[in-house]
C-alpha cells in the first residue's frame, strides 16, 4: 500500500479518495473508516459503498468510546442537531466551536490513521479538512493550524516515513466539488447529512453547505437525484 485516504462517506474524503486512486493506483490505496458513536451509520454504508466503487481495500475502525463522555449533538445520547448555519451557530457559541463539533476527532482520527498507515507500508495519509469547516473557529482540527502541527507531529512520530496531505485544507467546498466533478467522483453514493433517514434533511450545516458548493458549481447534486428517483 502506498497511501490510507480516511473515507467517512462524505463528499470531500470521497474527493481525496479519486485522487489517491488517480495517482497511485486502486491496488495501492487503503480506505479506513471510522466509527465514533455518531447517530447513524448512513455515512459507514456510504463509504463502503464508495470503496467498493474504485476497487480499494477497506477497513472499518471503531472509537466510539473514546468519545462516550462527550456531549456532542451528532453523537448518540447527545441533543438536537442544530438546523441553522455555521455561522448562525457560531454567534450562539460565541466564538467556540459548535455543538457537532466532535471532541479532538481528527486528531485522533489521524493519529490511528498513522499507525494502521505505517503498518500497511503506506507513505501518505490523505483527508478532507477544508477552510469551510475551520472559519469561524466551527471545526478547529480542520484549519490548517492544526494541519501543519499534525504533519509536523506524524512526521516526526514516524521516524520521516510517513506524511499527511490535506489537498483542500485552503479550499472551500464548491472548490472541492469542482475537483470532485472533474475526477467523476461518485459523488451519488456519498452521505453528508447529519440525520440518518431516508433522504438528507437539507436543513442541517453540512447539508446546507453541500447545497451551496453545488450550486456555485452550477450542477444538481447526484445523491439527491438518486434519492429522488428511488
Amino acid at each position: 500500500m502506498k497511501a490510507l485516504v480516511l473515507s467517512s462517506g462524505g463528499i470531500d474524503s470521497t474527493t481525496c479518495l479519486a485522487l489517491a486512486v488517480e495517482h497511485y493506483g486502486a491496488g495501492e490505496v487503503l480506505a479506513l473508516s471510522v466509527a465514533y458513536g455518531q447517530k447513524h451509520t448512513k455515512e459507514l454504508q456510504a463509504a463502503q459503498a464508495i470503496a467498493a466503487y474504485y476497487g480499494v481495500k477497506h477497513r472499518h475502525l471503531d472509537l466510539a468510546e473514546l468519545f462516550r463522555d462527550s456531549d456532542c449533538t451528532l453523537l448518540q445520547g447527545g441533543g438536537d442537531i442544530p438546523k441553522e448555519s455555521y455561522a448562525d451557530q457560531l454567534k450562539e457559541t460565541d466564538g467556540k466551536p459548535v455543538s457537532t463539533y466532535v471532541p479532538f476527532r481528527n486528531g485522533l482520527f489521524l493519529s490511528a490513521a498513522a499507525s494502521i498507515a505505517l503498518s500497511n507500508g503506506c507513505e501518505v495519509i490523505f483527508y478532507g479538512a477544508h477552510s469551510d469547516d475551520a472559519a469561524g473557529n466551527a471545526y478547529p482540527d480542520c484549519s490548517a493550524e492544526f494541519n501543519d502541527a499534525m504533519q509536523t507531529a506524524v512526521w516526526i512520530g514516524s521516524g520521516k516515513q510517513l506524511r499527511i496531505c490535506a489537498p483542500f485544507v485552503d479550499k472551500t467546498k464548491a472548490d472541492v466539488v469542482a475537483v470532485g466533478l472533474e475526477k467523476n467522483a461518485p459523488y451519488h453514493l456519498t452521505w453528508s447529512c447529519y440525520e440518518g433517514g431516508e433522504k438528507p434533511c437539507g436543513v442541517c450545516g453540512t447539508c446546507r453547505d453541500r447545497a451551496a458548493a453545488f450550486a456555485a458549481n452550477g450542477v444538481k447534486d447526484p445523491a439527491l437525484e438518486v434519492n429522488h428517483e428511488g
